[in-house]
């Protein structure tokens, strides 16, 4: 897997700390809030689900976990 750019990284902080801040949302919602595809997004989601920041319970439905995570 390529390392994702600065961009890509400021933009899954900005979807983790929109998440923490509403609850669970659905990835439709994410790509839209972010302008992006849903396919984006879900690859965006995958990143932070595979560090343990964010899971989906319900599939499509996604909201952040236990894991406590410094935002620099």
């Amino acid at each position: 897997m390529n390392h994702p750019s600065s961009r890509m990284l400021t933009r899954i902080k900005a979807v983790y700390l929109y998440i923490r801040e509403k609850g669970t949302v659905t990835t439709n919602e994410l790509a839209d809030e972010f302008g992006i595809t849903d396919r984006t997004m879900q690859r965006d989601l995958s990143i932070l689900e595979y560090n343990g920041l964010v899971a989906s319970p319900h599939r499509g439905r996604w909201s952040i976990t236990e894991k406590r995570v410094k935002i620099s």
